[in-house]
């Protein structure tokens, strides 16, 4: 008999896998803070609303495959394929225009898997507080808002699976729209 895997291990395994896979990347906000936080605080918000393992897991591992040379079957082969499922499900085809995959996030949203929602909720909520908190430099207050705007529409489609998830997407949401009516305020 294979000993199941100790969940605190895999989580720990994962972040390091992560942690390797985006050394020297940096988040597109003015703090520049290193990326790996981002999917470390993705993960952080699945584990404390509750989401299941493979969601966690995917939560750290999410970006990988989108944003550095780790493919598919590495996931695969490393972390099993219910957790590179969840990832496959999360990522953006890069090859396809920016409009476009915004588009499919939308439309795709309602079809995902209950880990896959989470996880897209999750990674939704981590960027609402960078636009709020870190936005890019070359982001103006126009394109912060479309962001936001764009991360509702999303999230609408993922809804439903986990109800303290939802709530805090709202808490975000709303902070981020009123940060950005106040910014609005002081420019106007």
């Amino acid at each position: 008999m294979i000993p199941k895997p100790d969940p605190a291990a895999e989580i720990l395994r994962a972040t390091l896998f992560a942690a390797r896979a985006h050394a020297g990347q940096v988040r597109k906000g003015a703090a520049a803070e290193p990326y790996v936080n981002h999917v470390i605080e993705v993960a952080a918000i699945l584990a404390d609303h509750g989401a299941p393992q493979e969601a966690i897991l995917a939560g750290l591992l999410h970006d990988t495959v989108e944003d550095t040379e780790v493919t598919h079957e590495e996931l695969v082969a490393a972390f099993g394929a219910a957790v590179a499922a969840v990832v496959a499900e999360a990522t953006d085809d890069k090859a396809l225009p920016k409009e476009t995959r915004k588009a499919l996030q939308v439309s795709l949203a309602p079809k995902k898997s209950e880990a896959a929602k989470q996880l897209k909720l999750a990674d939704k909520i981590s960027n609402l507080r960078a636009i709020a908190e870190s936005p890019p430099a070359n982001w103006n207050h126009a394109r912060r808002t479309e962001y936001v705007g764009w991360a509702g529409r999303v999230a609408a489609g993922l809804a439903g699976v986990n109800p303290a998830l939802d709530a805090l997407f709202a808490e975000t949401y709303r902070m981020a729209v009123a940060r950005l009516a106040e910014e609005a305020g002081r420019e106007g």
